[in-house]
């Protein structure tokens, strides 16, 4: 039986750093990294490409559409499967804006390293390993379209929509907080235990129709992202709305505290920035649906959504930044944009 053919993009991160002149930087390339994982090539056909070498923390929404755009031309090609390996600052984001742009019915796998290559116990290449066991295995390659992208780190898959990372530096940095993972790699065999809930995404490529995201030219809209926090005065906001072009932004999100809060204060810049483009408020914390009909004071989720702030449901805010992004970048009324925010919530 021919082994499937596999494309690994590499765009840079812990996993490729090098040795510098006080510390590391990335270096290594597509090929030096699945040359890292001894076995890998009996798993599958490998085409390694290396898109950059910067620091996740680099990365821009172009960025990680231009690598969808080379996933979709290797699709075309009749590659089986995509990996995808970067830094681990923005690794839940490129996950997530990859699973809202692709429409592809194989199976892609975003992974990366906590320990770069010149540390003791580097886990690069075991990550590089499970990710090729993920994305060759069967059952994923059957269920690709619903699966949609997932990160695996450590032997375990992640949804896009469920991941993120939880913790500066420790090897087991990424979870799913509110969903738990897919599945596990044990040995070599692949065992899904879920399925991801992906209600947004079906939304998302209804309102879009024939648009998809890899077809829009740049410029690309900006989206800010403001955490509410105990005391927060909301001048950030206040001069945002003083601004005739709002600093260049196209849309905010909140990072609102509990179910869906900010100080009372803040609610009169709200006011005057609603008329003028999306407010979205997201839960601050990596898990957990907002409320909508629990609190009524001032600046609770009641009276926001009364406003016309729009809730991200269960969405953080770092994936209903890019969620509200995609539905700018097609153009999408406000209507067709609550279908999509209502299949969040």
């Amino acid at each position: 039986m021919a082994k499937p053919r596999i494309a690994v993009f590499a765009l840079g991160g812990t996993i490729s750093m090098v040795k510098g002149e006080a510390g590391v930087r990335p270096g290594l390339t597509a090929e030096q990294l699945v040359a890292a994982a001894p076995g890998i090539d009996a798993l599958a056909e490998i085409e390694a490409r290396t898109v950059s070498t910067i620091g996740s923390s680099d990365l821009s929404v172009d960025n990680v559409l231009e690598v969808a755009r080379a996933i979709e031309a290797a699709v075309a090609d009749g590659i089986d499967g995509a990996i995808v390996t970067q830094g681990t600052d923005t690794m839940e984001e490129s996950a997530f804006l990859l699973d809202l742009a692709l429409r592809v019915d194989v199976p892609v796998v975003v992974t990366g390293a906590m320990r770069n290559p010149l540390s003791i116990s580097h886990d690069g290449p075991g990550n590089v390993y499970a990710a090729m066991q993920v994305v060759t295995d069967p059952a994923v390659r059957n269920g690709a379209r619903e699966l949609g992208v997932m990160v695996v780190m450590l032997d375990s898959i992640h949804a896009a929509v469920d991941v993120a990372k939880t913790n500066t530096s420790r090897i087991d940095a990424f979870a799913s907080p509110e969903a738990g993972p897919l599945g596990v790699v044990v040995e070599d065999r692949v065992r899904l235990t879920g399925r991801p809930v992906r209600d947004h995404k079906t939304a998302l490529d209804a309102a879009l129709g024939d648009l998809t995201l890899t077809s829009v030219a740049p410029p690309l809209p900006a989206v800010a992202l403001l955490t509410m926090a105990m005391g927060e005065t909301g001048a950030l906001l206040a001069a945002m709305a003083a601004d005739p072009d709002r600093f260049g932004y196209s849309g905010i999100v909140l990072g609102a505290m509990g179910g869906g809060h900010t100080p009372s204060w803040v609610t009169a810049h709200l006011d005057a920035l609603i008329p003028h483009l999306p407010v979205v408020m997201a839960g601050r914390m990596q898990a957990g649906y907002l409320l909508a009909k629990t609190y009524e004071r001032e600046g609770s989720e009641m009276d926001l959504l009364r406003r016309g702030v729009r809730s991200a449901g269960r969405l953080p805010p770092l994936k209903a930044r890019l969620l509200l992004t995609a539905m700018l970048m097609g153009g999408l009324d406000q209507g067709a944009m609550d279908r999509v925010w209502a299949a969040t919530n």
